[in-house]
């Protein structure tokens, strides 16, 4: 019979050791998240962090799942493994800037009731990019989850937010913070040879599929809809 994956002596390692690589993959995970903008950290990073000293097979295994333990029971975080998506275009036969399988990846994200952490932990700078992923994912998603760069850019300069941007008073420069929600996994983007010459698709991706965050888009758009129905009763 196999030995279970937590039971130390097939790694010849002591419990200090293991302890200490947990402790090693939770300060990179924290580290990581806040110096890149909470874009997603691939598991392959983790193991290569893991195996630098240590070549034993399921050891990462281990180490990786105690420290999403521990992130959720002591730091409040969930560890969220994203599943990566496939544009939806690759099912034509045509092939994405980004459809080359990859490595799991991972997210944390706080699990304080949404109240508590606005309050008390909600970084007021990070405010206008968080409204800004929120419009960028609602076009998207009332587009079917899928738009032409082009159409999404004309939504978004009826707002004012213009590619050309580069020194917006609060975004900054605007094509570069679309780029971030590519680089967060909130988007996909997706080249496509036509007839008439290449085409620039923006998509929704895991981090903007995930349920939590779908509710809220989903949430959002309805918020809006019933603001615009209450608006034309009232005119009427």
């Amino acid at each position: 019979m196999s030995q279970p994956v937590d039971d130390l002596s097939q790694f010849d390692i002591s419990k200090e050791e293991k302890d200490k690589l947990v402790a090693e993959v939770i300060r990179y995970v924290l580290f990581k998240t806040h110096h890149n903008s909470g874009c997603p950290i691939k598991r392959e990073e983790l193991t290569q962090l893991l195996t630098k000293n240590y070549r034993q097979r399921n050891l990462p295994t281990l180490v990786i799942n105690e420290a999403i333990q521990k992130l959720s029971t002591i730091f409040g975080y969930e560890m969220r493994e994203l599943q990566r998506s496939r544009p939806s275009s690759t099912n034509q036969g045509r092939f994405s800037q980004q459809s080359v399988a990859e490595a799991k990846s991972y997210v944390i994200l706080s699990k304080l009731p949404s109240d508590v952490y606005k309050k008390y932990v909600e970084d007021d700078r990070t405010a206008p990019l968080t409204g800004f992923t929120f419009v960028v994912l609602s076009i998207v998603h009332i587009s079917g989850g899928k738009t032409t760069e082009e159409d999404l850019w004309r939504h978004l300069r009826r707002m004012g937010l213009d590619e050309k941007n580069e020194s917006h008073p609060v975004l900054g420069n605007i094509k570069q913070a679309l780029e971030t929600l590519v680089q967060q996994r909130y988007l996909q983007k997706d080249k496509v040879s036509g007839p008439e010459g290449h085409t620039l698709f923006y998509e929704l991706a895991e981090r903007a599929l995930d349920a939590p965050v779908s509710d809220s888009i989903k949430a959002y758009i309805a918020q809006i809809v019933n603001k615009e129905v209450g608006t034309a009763d009232a005119d009427d």
